[in-house]
């Protein structure tokens, strides 16, 4: 029976679909993931045959992919993406040559000819973007180093699409089309030159705009039709609709607006995601399957060999976590529903046939399907062998009186100051590697990521009485000073913060004990050139506090004007001025109680133990 006779059959299948497998797989511990796509499989023609065409739902579907590429991008600014350049061309080239490379055997065993091969090899290089950022924020594990080089390979490979595209009709017999490769480059380029424009000079001041309103609903709409005028816009030209996407996320990563979209687009994008999914699980031919199988799983098993040895190739040369590796390299070891466009294309250009075709999407699809089985299996294999290390250890609700979130070089010297004083505190760490060393030290620390509201609750943040964070990630930190003013209100927050704009993104979330992490290290070295040049220590260490409660009192006055350059300009000569005019006061008084004169040039040090000389 097809779900053909009204408008409302197939929406109601779909949703009667998720509805009844996605509980019952999440049930089974088996992921969300999966029970889409084996929903799909269910209903699409090889079994039930209740909707006869997945390709319409998998169009749709895929703005699911879109709208999650733009919440990515909406957080990662500009600058922390150009901080991350080196391992997404580095990285991501890497591993989309060298998969390539690796699987041309297996591709010239299945195709015709070297030109199908090489199709089909660049066709499985790709990985699942929608399932390896659905994966990792459902096991939340986004915020690692094995998420963020996923994250990086994933915008490579969505930036590899064009080229792969326009080497199809290259490589196609006669090359009727070769002329059109570098025209589509070009055209490609410069829609992300017009995405760039677009979004520095309009989409802030339109958001704005729309904002005033005060009609919620029509920003719901603008932040949709944002999203998918730049997927139309790339699709027109040919490049990835996700990778637009993003860019306009990168965009407005900065913006004020940035958690309100975040708001309105999430649940559109967890809905569209599964549709995705469904349609994928409605792609897959059971017929191949039933008159090819060796020749499917053979496939299947030389794509997760030959990208596998990459990948645990280049996560060594990357340094990632051990423990982190194997998400690392199961999430990229999949094909990729951008190897469906490819073998698709490949067919029409008749650089493979149908049957070549079938085989091939039959083993992506095993792959996206097996791959959050296989991932579960990795990760509770790896609780066995490291159960310190394993992010299920906090169980058991905490009862201590502070929460430390970060436990690195900065969280070290919290926490040990505590413990040597008798203070019992929940520490909780993401890097899996810096749990399993301190374990090994005696220290009681947990896995875990302190962005998650459910682990806050574990560790007993409505009881606590303060909560320090203590971790590397600007963004990170913003989210938890966030979910603990929201969720938490009695937790005094004590924060690090890594700089200025930092102390100001915590002061607008109402954080009040804010430390920048160098200035006491700094001040402190200073001390020590002083102390070398012949202050006193006790003199010493006098203009260093001055100095330093001056500097904080000038960064909360800049704070109102962190957005003008030239009031920040002006008022840190006029702060320079003042503090210059301050340090000069203290010493003359110090060389004063001391009865002793200020030092005015090189002709007569200080003493060793006397009054304090004025700058040089």
């Amino acid at each position: 029976m097809e779900a053909h006779g009204h408008w409302l059959g197939t929406p109601l299948v779909l949703l009667a679909a998720a509805v009844l497998a996605v509980p019952l797989a999440r049930g089974l511990k088996l992921g969300a993931i999966l029970g889409y796509l084996v929903a799909g499989v269910l209903i699409g023609p090889s079994v039930l045959g209740l909707i006869a065409r997945p390709e319409t739902v998998l169009e749709i579907g895929e703005f699911g992919v879109v709208l999650m590429m733009f919440l990515v991008g909406l957080e990662l600014e500009p600058r922390r993406l150009w901080a991350l350049r080196r391992p997404i061309f580095g990285l991501g080239s890497a591993q989309m040559l060298g998969c390539s490379l690796l699987l041309l055997v297996p591709a010239l065993w299945l195709a015709s000819d070297w030109h199908g091969g090489l199709v089909a090899a660049l066709g499985l290089a790709m990985s699942s973007t929608a399932v390896a950022l659905s994966v990792l924020a459902e096991r939340n594990l986004a915020g690692t180093s094995a998420g963020q080089s996923v994250v990086s390979v994933a915008l490579l490979q969505d930036m590899a699409a064009i080229p792969v595209l326009a080497l199809i009709p290259l490589l196609a017999a006669g090359g009727a089309r070769q002329g059109g490769g570098s025209g589509q480059v070009w055209a490609a380029l410069a829609a992300l030159v017009a995405i760039v424009l677009v979004g520095r000079l309009a989409m802030r001041p339109l958001l704005r705009w729309i904002a005033k309103q005060g009609t919620p609903e029509v920003f719901t709409a603008a932040s949709l039709l944002l999203v998918l005028a730049t997927a139309a816009l790339m699709q027109q030209v040919g490049l990835s609709m996700a990778l637009g996407a993003f860019a306009a996320g990168v965009l407005l990563a900065e913006s004020e607006y940035r958690r309100a979209l975040e708001a309105d687009l999430e649940p559109f994008k967890g809905l569209l995601l599964g549709m995705f999914f469904i349609a994928v699980g409605m792609g897959l031919d059971l017929a191949v399957l039933w008159q090819r199988p060796l020749a499917v799983l053979a496939l299947l098993a030389a794509l997760w060999v030959c990208k596998g040895l990459v990948l645990m190739l280049l996560a060594r040369l990357a340094r990632l976590p051990l423990l982190e590796r194997p998400v690392f390299v199961i999430l990229l070891a999949q094909g990729g529903e951008f190897g469906f466009v490819v073998f698709q294309l490949a067919e029409q250009a008749r650089l493979i046939d149908a049957a070549q075709r079938s085989v091939l999407v039959a083993a992506v699809a095993l792959s996206l399907a097996l791959t959050p089985l296989l991932l579960a299996w990795a990760q509770r294999r790896a609780a066995r062998r490291h159960p310190a290390s394993s992010p299920h250890a906090l169980k058991e609700a905490q009862a201590t009186p502070v929460i430390i979130a970060g436990f690195g070089r900065y969280g070290q010297i919290v926490g040990r100051l505590l413990n040597a004083n008798g203070l019992a505190a929940t520490v909780l760490d993401h890097d899996a590697d810096t749990v399993e060393t301190l374990r090994r030290f005696g220290w009681r620390v947990f896995w875990g990521d302190a962005t998650r509201l459910d682990l806050l609750r574990i560790a007993g943040a409505e009881q606590a009485r303060v909560l320090v964070i203590a971790v590397d990630d600007v963004n990170h930190s913003l989210k938890i000073a966030e979910l603990a003013r929201q969720h938490f209100p009695q937790l005094r927050i004590v924060a690090r913060a890594r700089n200025v704009q930092h102390v100001y993104a915590l002061r607008d979330l109402g954080v009040e004990l804010i430390e920048r992490e160098t200035l006491d290290a700094a001040l402190t070295s200073g001390r020590s050139v002083m102390e070398l040049l012949g202050w006193s220590a006790h003199a010493a260490r006098q203009l260093a506090w001055r100095f330093r409660r001056h500097n904080l009192a000038q960064v909360e006055q800049m704070r109102a004007h962190r957005h003008d350059q030239d009031a920040l300009i002006a008022l840190t000569q006029q702060g320079r001025r003042q503090l210059e005019e301050l340090l000069a006061r203290e010493r003359a008084d110090q060389a004063q109680r001391r009865e002793q004169p200020a030092w005015h040039g090189p002709a007569q040090p200080p003493a060793s133990e006397g009054g304090a000389a004025p700058r040089q």
